[in-house]
């Protein structure tokens, strides 16, 4: 399931949703099918399907919880999973490749950063923050797009980008 990154109205520039990728479904219900089988030797047949169903139940859950967060950007802020913050402490944003994600959120990382990061994403970006009233230097966000997050975030004058 792949994230969907447009401009949904007139009040967002930008919106991402996080999706777990395809195969991991694919995986989750290749452990699924391992479980039914397991269970069908030594149960009856319908007691094998009823666990299995409840168990996938729990996985379509997790999978939709863990993959259902979303970057938004809209006129006045920035949101990314339950955080928000207004587009005006915003600074430098920059777009991050694989190997400089991987380095980002290595041992040089900085412990009061707001990550929202996902496993299956290889990309990020990187903004500055510029709040006096909070701690966090900056956020990585991880996206399947970081050039349209970052050209989105820059449709502010006050958002920069390194040169």
């Amino acid at each position: 399931m792949g994230g969907a990154a447009s401009g949904t109205g007139s009040d967002s520039t930008y919106r991402e949703r996080l999706w777990v990728p395809v195969r991991w479904w694919l995986l989750g219900l290749g452990f699924l099918f391992s479980i039914w089988v397991a269970i069908i030797v030594a149960a009856p047949g319908k007691l094998a399907t009823i666990i299995t169903a409840i168990a996938f139940l729990a996985l379509a859950a997790a999978f939709l919880l863990y993959g259902g967060a979303t970057i938004q950007v809209d006129a006045g802020s920035l949101r990314a999973g339950s955080a928000t913050i207004p587009r005006r402490f915003l600074g430098t944003v920059t777009p991050l490749d694989r190997a400089q994600t991987r380095a980002l959120l290595g041992v040089g990382a900085d412990a009061r950063a707001y990550l929202l990061t996902r496993p299956y994403l290889s990309r990020s970006v990187r903004i500055e923050l510029h709040d006096p009233a909070d701690p966090t230097p900056y956020w990585v966000l991880g996206t399947r797009r970081p050039q349209r997050l970052a050209a989105a975030l820059e449709s502010d004058s006050e958002v920069r980008r390194p040169g």
